[in-house]
């Protein structure tokens, strides 16, 4: 232990003897009206019982701290101290001002008393402490454990609750910290077993088409171009796979450095519609816009927002049936430029519905293998919106269709 601490132990000390010799002098002087030779005395008695008093109950007090293992009886020590100390200053007081020993022996007698009462409130007080600093250990013990679930009830007003309340705000932290690292952990797991599937599969598939050409299975031109089709498509999805993982990466990672520019939505999804009537047409479904007139231009990056719509749509088409309608909505909210894709399809189960947006779903409903895509694209787009600070969401009703919706905030 330093000097410098040891002083800043002692400041209280040489404090609290100033205030006690300021009191007992006013005491003197305006209560007792004592004359000035009274006076002296009383500043020798003083002098000559609170110096040995403060040295000697220091030296108690730091070896007490040393060598008591609990604060309980570090407290009753303080209180002890304070007893002791009162009735050798009035002992010592007493026999300069010549009390008759009766009289000594019965204000010692009283003192005691008190000060047995006075160390049972120590008492009490020291075992509240202590039961709270318990609880405390208990507490962290079992976060320690892993059980993070547990709090701290003090059920008091002081420096302890505080600290009760910062370690259950600590270990509410954790346990949000913790279920977000499982979260994160079973995601990483399912990542890889998604990645895994959907590049075996269509790897699986091209091997076996290019054996059975290599090895002469297969040897009519006509079996041999079809191949060479399906190998191409199969290549073309994987590389579509691979660029969606690399563009889902860094769109999570915040790599992606958008190049905004003063965009037009009715615009840009009146492109969509042009280009996608086609493919609509082959399934016998209408593309139907919807769009806000004097609607205002939004700050994005137009290519990104472009994706956002054409997966949209493509779903759309994907999951209505024939004669279906798919309807282009844009409309101004208070947050901003709101986009709706509804459509009349087949909707989406309730069960589904909170894991939309997350990577390598699909659902029995709404993304099945069989009607195609790896399951990136509505994650990518949720990552889209999301970087330009806008919001994403879906209603949906099974058997009544759909409608995908995100806002983006108007330009400044």
């Amino acid at each position: 232990m330093t000097l410098k601490y040891k002083m800043h132990e002692f400041w209280p000390l040489l404090v609290g003897l100033g205030i006690a010799f300021l009191v007992a002098l006013a005491i003197a002087i305006y209560v007792m009206q004592a004359p000035p030779s009274d006076l002296k005395d009383l500043v020798q008695f003083l002098v000559t019982s609170s110096l040995p008093s403060l040295l000697g109950g220091y030296l108690v007090f730091a070896l007490g701290r040393k060598w008591l293992r609990s604060i309980k009886y570090k407290i009753l020590l303080a209180y002890s101290l304070g007893i002791v100390i009162a009735i050798l200053n009035i002992y010592v007081t007493s026999r300069l001002m010549f009390v008759s020993t009766h009289d000594f022996l019965l204000l010692g007698l009283l003192l005691i008393f008190a000060a047995l009462i006075s160390a049972s409130f120590g008492y009490l007080l020291a075992s509240n402490i202590t039961r709270s600093l318990w609880l405390l250990q208990k507490g962290a013990h079992q976060v320690a454990l892993g059980d993070f679930s547990v709090r701290v009830d003090l059920n008091e007003a002081d420096e302890l609750a505080d600290v009760a309340e910062a370690f259950n705000m600590m270990a509410d932290e954790l346990q949000r910290s913790f279920a977000r690292q499982k979260e994160m952990e079973q995601a990483r797991r399912d990542l890889i077993a998604a990645v895994s599937h959907d590049l075996r599969t269509p790897l699986t598939s091209i091997r076996a088409m290019i054996e059975a050409v290599a090895d002469g299975v297969v040897t009519d031109p006509e079996m041999v171009q079809r191949y060479h089709t399906n190998i191409r498509s199969q290549t073309e999805n994987l590389s579509n796979l691979i660029n969606d993982l690399f563009e889902l990466s860094k769109l999570e990672t915040e790599q992606v450095q958008l190049r905004l520019e003063p965009v037009n939505l009715n615009d840009l999804l009146s492109d969509i519609l042009e280009s996608m009537q086609q493919q609509a047409r082959n399934k016998n479904v209408s593309l139907k816009p919807i769009f806000y007139e004097d609607l205002p231009m939004i700050m994005a990056e137009f290519d990104k927002v472009q994706r956002v719509v054409y997966n949209l749509v493509q779903n759309a088409i994907r999951h209505t049936p024939e004669t279906g309608t798919i309807c282009l909505v844009t409309k101004v909210v208070p947050q901003g430029v709101q986009v709706d894709v509804e459509d009349t399809g087949e909707g989406i189960d309730p069960e589904d519905l909170p894991h939309i947006f997350d990577q390598f779903f699909r659902g029995e409903k709404s993304r099945s293998r069989e009607t195609g895509g790896a399951g990136l694209g509505l994650a990518i787009a949720k990552r889209i919106i999301e970087a330009h600070k806008g919001q994403i969401w879906v209603d949906s009703q099974l058997g009544h269709g759909t409608r995908f919706s995100f806002v983006l905030p108007v330009s400044n």
